[in-house]
């Protein structure tokens, strides 16, 4: 079995990944997994069988490099300011808004070890961002001036009540930016696109080896 503690998933997470830069994101490093690694091999039942939630902070999805990518490009949006990362996953749009200047972040994940993997992600990028495995969604988004959300909509009820929860994130005078590319149940309706990217991934992991996606922002 899988040692539990934050030490044990840190240890976890450097055996079964590698430093590398995410393409949309060339300036910043990540722990990630691909075709070499020995992560990449164990299939989600083999996760389960160990204990092991899917190892969504393993890879770089397309809809956080496109948003992290707008970050770094429009610093603004972040610097001084407070910033929830909703899903964070790797944290890879956490770390983006810190080396943009952000006051500080709350990266948001219920799978705990991406607590490990986001402190190891921020430490090899030179910040610190903070972590909570609560889920978010149980009450109204806490104090923020800008909340980040990449990758959210794949499945339509988790969908929806991210949807509605950004929604009153907004009505308290966030801003609120999400990354997507083109999942079925994500609603563009009442949204308005800032930017279009054309993001590598991997076959593995996609439809395609270049995904188009968007970010996008709640008026």
């Amino acid at each position: 079995m899988i040692d539990q503690t934050l030490a044990g998933r840190r240890a976890f997470i450097l055996e079964n990944t590698r430093l590398q830069a995410p393409p949309h994101t060339p300036e910043l490093v990540l722990h990630l997994a691909d075709e070499i690694t020995p992560i990449w091999k164990l299939t989600e039942e083999a996760l389960a069988e160990i204990g092991l939630p899917p190892p969504f902070w393993a890879f770089a999805w397309a809809g956080g490099q496109a948003l992290a990518r707008y970050v770094l490009d429009h610093p603004q949006i972040v610097a001084g300011k407070r910033v929830i990362d909703f899903a964070s996953g790797s944290g890879l749009v956490a770390i983006a808004a810190m080396r943009a200047g952000a006051a500080s972040v709350l990266a948001a994940d219920i799978d705990v070890f991406c607590e490990a993997a986001i402190g190891l992600n921020g430490a090899a990028n030179g910040v610190e961002v903070a972590f909570t495995d609560v889920n978010l969604l149980d009450a109204p988004p806490p104090e923020a001036d800008v909340i980040l959300a990449g990758d959210i909509c794949y499945e339509r009820p988790m969908a929806e009540a991210v949807m509605a929860w950004l929604g009153q994130g907004r009505a308290a005078g966030a801003a609120v930016l999400i990354g997507d590319p083109g999942r079925t149940y994500f609603p563009k309706d009442g949204l308005v696109k800032l930017a279009e990217y054309q993001v590598p991934t991997t076959r593995e992991l996609e439809d395609m080896a270049v995904k188009r996606t968007s970010v996008w922002t709640l008026p």
